[in-house]
């Protein structure tokens, strides 16, 4: 399927507001962002026939944890596909292991690099979707 960068929708998780707008920033210029303070938000936004084409999300969120989420992501028909990158304070390589197993496509520690950001969500976009 091809569209445009204006037509491509990032969701991105975090209980952490600075976080929610660093990536906003470094994304809203390609990509139509849209940020959501927990799993639980993002799972009813998504319930309701939202679909993203990429998902950002924490670990460690309120209500719930950011691998019990990949998990709901992963074993859902809808959202099954979607790319979902981690980003996380957490850099022990046993997280990141736990992550990947559980369906994540990529993991990134914090602090990062926008720059860094940007281009791992153009990479895993370039793979799923003709821009």
């Amino acid at each position: 399927m091809e569209k445009g960068y204006n037509d491509i929708t990032v969701l991105a998780i975090d209980d952490i507001n600075s976080t929610l707008a660093i990536i906003e920033y470094t994304l809203n210029k390609k990509y139509n962002v849209k940020t959501m303070g927990t799993g639980t938000e993002a799972l009813e936004w998504m319930n309701e026939g939202n679909l993203p084409d990429l998902i950002i999300c924490d670990l460690h969120m309120p209500e719930m944890e950011g691998v019990d989420f990949i998990k709901h992501i992963r074993a859902s028909g809808f959202f099954k596909d979607i790319p979902l990158l981690v980003l996380s304070s957490n850099e022990l390589s046993s997280v990141r292991i736990k992550c990947l197993k559980a369906g994540a496509d990529d993991f990134m520690v914090k602090p990062f690099n926008p720059e860094e950001l940007e281009a791992r969500v153009d990479n895993l976009l370039r793979r799923t979707i003709k821009v």
